[in-house]
């Protein structure tokens, strides 16, 4: 239980939120993102929002992997598996997120399509040298932990000759988008969403390291503070970020320095620069189209990239009306502002991307903060 039960000690905990309220200015407000969806998961599951005075405020950010994927990708991956007769593999929350014509890729599964939810993506390599009649495509998703397995499937795929096998990747970069929040008109212009700094994602981080938030940290002075995952890295996050504000400063912070180094892992950085490269646009979902977001497949594997194999293109297509995922994942709005939370939209039938998966807002106040709303009688 190393680095598991010191970081769950309900007494530190109280004693850093002490030291929060303490040091946070009651004149003042302070707002701060948790860009990624396991610290809003960590946040919902131990009551942190509880242990915080009110005058400073955790917004949800973007960092939620399957709720960003826009529902054209998601009809992409339905459309080769439905009507073009391949094996479509992926992990198990992207099934479920809703796509057009009220279908998911599990609804798809249930007309027919052979659609199999994989643990990593060499079982999908596995399943293509299995199948050597079919062709297998591995619907590849996530932040930047999840590309170096993808980038060594396909340097595997070319090794082996394994032509069956590609991927429709779908790979999606944090700096990028915490660059295009802070450039939202809801941020810099109207100011309906304050944000005095970032809580910086941990697995992430161990991966590019703390470097490629420096500059929009100088250049927007935002401070940014990575933590880990567990609620008193939250809470050590916390009284940081307020003791930067205080102080006027605006650096990156490493608070999960067991896990986090500068430069990263550059083993792992290099095998993706080999692999992939950056895309022009992405569209995100609730941010819309943000440039050099995302990751796309180099020209040396293009045997092995199915949108230029099977020739698909992307549309566009909008959430559904009365959903608020865009607005909760821009952090405008909070679960509770969306009609439809908890009552026709729960886990067991999500009408949106962020009741599918723990990480996504929604999802995690369903489980763990949502009684917390319920105003209490007393006689």
């Amino acid at each position: 239980m190393k680095y598991i039960a010191e970081y769950r000690d309900g007494k530190l905990g109280q004693q850093i939120a002490a030291r929060i309220a303490a040091e946070a200015d009651p004149a003042r407000n302070y707002s701060f993102m948790e860009f990624c969806g396991g610290h809003t998961h960590a946040i919902s599951r131990y009551g942190l929002t509880g242990l915080l005075p009110p005058h400073v405020r955790l917004v949800h950010g973007p960092g939620c992997p399957v709720c960003v994927l826009p529902i054209g990708r998601i009809d992409q991956a339905i459309e080769l598996a439905l009507h073009r007769g391949a094996i479509v593999t992926t992990y198990a929350d992207t099934l479920r997120v809703p796509a057009s014509n009220a279908l998911s890729m599990m609804k798809a599964k249930a007309r027919g399509a052979d659609i199999r939810m994989v643990y990593s993506v060499n079982d999908a390599l596995k399943i293509a040298r299995d199948n050597p009649a079919r062709e297998v495509v591995f619907f590849a998703i996530g932040f930047e932990t999840t590309t170096p397995p993808t980038a060594l499937a396909l340097q595997t795929a070319q090794r082996e000759a394994l032509h069956n096998f590609s991927v429709l990747c779908c790979h999606v970069l944090t700096p990028a988008a915490i660059t295009h929040i802070l450039e939202s008109p809801e941020v810099k212009d109207w100011h309906t969403v304050p944000l005095d700094g970032f809580i910086g994602p941990a697995h992430v981080s161990i991966l590019i390291g703390s470097r490629p938030y420096e500059g929009f940290a100088a250049q927007y002075q935002k401070p940014v503070v990575i933590a880990g995952f567990e609620p008193l890295d939250v809470l050590q996050a916390i009284l940081m970020l307020v003791r930067q504000v205080n102080a006027g400063r605006a650096v990156v912070e490493n608070e999960f320095t067991r896990a986090v180094t500068r430069d990263g892992n550059a083993v792992a950085i290099q095998v993706v620069a080999e692999v992939l490269g950056l895309r022009d646009s992405f569209e995100w979902r609730g941010l819309g189209e943000v440039p050099f977001s995302a990751l796309k497949i180099r020209p040396e594997y293009a045997q092995w990239d199915a949108e230029r194999k099977f020739d698909v293109h992307y549309t566009q297509v909008a959430d559904h009306k009365q959903c608020e995922c865009g607005a909760i994942l821009r952090g405008v709005k909070r679960p509770t502002d969306c009609k439809l939370f908890g009552t026709v939209c729960t886990p067991e039938s999500p009408m949106g991307s962020c009741m599918v998966s723990s990480e996504g807002a929604c999802a995690a106040h369903y489980s763990y903060g949502r009684f917390g709303d319920i105003a209490v009688v007393t006689a």
